[in-house]
């Protein structure tokens, strides 16, 4: 009885020490020989723009598979974005309506390790279920997933911080008087036309920053205990080297992601865990198996 009672105290102090080590392991990295650091990073290829359409089609073969399994998960992407929608019509809110729902891609690739999971086990020719989107939390790099995500999730707050500061620099401080008002105010003013050239020239480099730092690395800390510091490194070498397919990539899940939101956010459902499965394969294209 008492082993099952702490098991579950046991496991969430593992993984916090586990979460920490890898904050550690950080610092470590910059103390390291560079020489040696570079040595132990894996192996990348050069990425084609075929790359981009054999990812997004191997990434719809497994949403084909799992259908039911991951339409049920990804259901609850669609009752965020409305629920988002719903709150942004607090007069206070509204001005941060787009930046919410935008800024949702830059926590997309920590929301998707789950459907990463997914195509890792179908690849290793295991039958797959929604119970193994949760099999993240087993994983020995859970601790750097940890991590890795609670980074985006600041990069997505101080997103929130701009944006807002933005507005109160053109059309703001004051709230708007309703959601009719704010896109008039937008449309047909010189500062409202300003907050949403420089609203969209800061989202595009916090877009730009997340796209370096997380388009392999999720699904490199699923695949190898590499640590974060190797994970984030290996995906900004991979973007380095391949900068046309993967600003192509970004281009791609922006205007899939604009596209599944437009009918009251249900085509996520489907776009969201093809993107997340596509994201898998893309990864496979850009890194060199280990003893490869």
């Amino acid at each position: 009885m008492a082993d099952t009672v702490w098991n579950p105290v046991v496991w969430l102090a593992n993984r916090t020490l586990s979460a920490g080590n890898h904050l550690v392991s950080i610092t470590d990295a910059v103390r390291t020989d560079g020489g040696k650091f570079e040595q132990a990073l894996p192996k990348i290829r050069d990425l084609e723009m075929e790359d981009i359409q054999k990812a997004l089609e191997q990434g719809l073969n497994d949403f084909t598979h799992c259908r039911s399994d991951v339409m049920g998960l990804a259901i609850l992407y669609p009752m965020i974005g409305l629920f988002l929608v719903w709150s942004a019509f607090d007069r206070n809110v509204l001005p941060l309506l787009f930046p919410i729902m935008s800024g949702f891609a830059l926590i997309g690739p920590v929301a998707a390790s789950g459907l990463y999971e997914m195509s890792r086990q179908r690849e290793l020719g295991r039958e797959v279920s929604w119970r193994d989107a949760f099999g993240v939390v087993r994983s020995p790099s859970f601790g750097a997933i940890f991590v890795l995500g609670l980074f985006l999730f600041l990069l997505f707050f101080l997103w929130m911080i701009v944006a807002h500061g933005v507005y109160s620099m053109t059309l703001g401080p004051e709230a708007p008087e309703s959601l009719a008002a704010f896109i008039m105010d937008t449309l047909t003013t010189g500062a409202g036309w300003t907050m949403t050239i420089v609203g969209m020239g800061a989202g595009a480099i916090f877009a730009g920053i997340v796209l370096a730092i997380s388009v392999v690395s999720f699904p490199l800390l699923l695949d190898r205990n590499v640590g974060v510091s190797a994970a984030v490194v290996t995906s900004i070498r991979v973007t380095m080297r391949n900068p046309r397919p993967i600003l192509a990539w970004g281009f791609t899940v922006a205007a899939l992601l604009a596209i599944g939101s437009i009918p009251a956010f249900l085509g996520l459902i489907v776009i969201l865990p093809v993107l997340g499965h596509a994201t898998w394969h893309l990864y496979r294209a850009a890194i060199v198996p280990e003893g490869g």
